[in-house]
């Protein structure tokens, strides 16, 4: 096969595939009830920013790596929607397991207002320090007078503590769930996410998908939320059932704690 031919296939596979959404699109619009605004069609929906929401996504050593981009997949979908990857310097920022870094295309100093401000969460180590940094609780604070919500994955809620912008209920990771109460004075709500105001907690790395469909809703509508949902084909259904740390045993929770701390750098 010459290169040619090569370039020819990828071309017709790529007018195929393109061809094939068109259509499917096209026979899903025209099957919405009258009235309906598309997902994708901006200034049809009640409340909608035209310009779409400013979101901010906070990057610092060690953070857990579906912390922020499982939200960022969800939030990016949204009509117009401005999804910045910030840090305190700019540049690439790596997670807890030291095997994968984020690029951050902004430093808190360039950092405008933002609608929404995301804080993953971290091991000890990346939360710990994240929670002792001066620039990280200026920055969430100077930030969050403006925010329409103020929002965090896993123990990303610790560091929002340490920045004193919790109110009375949040939830954090199972694990860190007595240290929120007993340092902030928050009550610790088990549920994947927890609103209180404008501040969202969500529990433990996964559930930050959770959190920013719901929060999709808020920025939105409903029904754009549940159409990203299904264009991100969202629907766990995992192979085991010990997700939940209100019914794990005592020796998976210790496995379980002692793999993050070993994978840890």
């Amino acid at each position: 096969m010459t290169n040619s031919d090569t370039e020819t296939d990828r071309t017709t596979r790529r007018a195929a595939l393109g061809g094939a959404v068109a259509l499917a699109a096209a026979g899903l619009a025209a099957g919405l009830p009258a009235g309906t605004a598309h997902a994708g069609t901006k200034g049809q929906t009640a409340g909608r920013n035209p310009k779409g929401p400013r979101i901010g996504v906070m990057l610092y050593d060690g953070f857990s790596l579906l912390d922020p981009t499982g939200p960022v997949e969800v939030l990016s979908r949204l009509p117009g929607a401005e999804i910045t990857m910030i840090a305190e310097h700019r540049g690439p920022v790596r997670t807890d397991t030291g095997h994968t870094a984020v690029v951050a295309d902004r430093s808190f100093a360039e950092t405008g207002e933002l609608d929404v401000v995301l804080v993953p969460g971290a091991g000890n180590r990346g939360t710990v320090a994240a929670m002792e940094n001066p620039a990280i609780l200026r920055f969430l604070r100077r930030a969050h007078r403006r925010t329409r919500f103020t929002t965090s994955v896993c123990t990303g809620s610790l560091v929002l503590g340490a920045a004193g912008l919790l109110g009375a209920r949040a939830t954090t990771y199972w694990a860190s769930k007595d240290y929120l109460e007993a340092t902030f004075g928050v009550t610790y709500v088990a549920e994947r996410y927890v609103r209180d105001g404008k501040v969202i907690t969500a529990a433990g790395v996964s559930a930050g998908i959770d959190m920013s469909l719901h929060l999709a809703a808020l920025l939105t509508d409903e029904l754009t939320a549940r159409a990203v949902q299904l264009a991100v084909e969202y629907d766990p259904q995992p192979p085991y059932d010990s997700g939940n740390a209100a019914e794990a045993s005592p020796e998976l929770k210790e496995l379980a704690l002692r793999l993050l701390e070993e994978s840890q750098r």
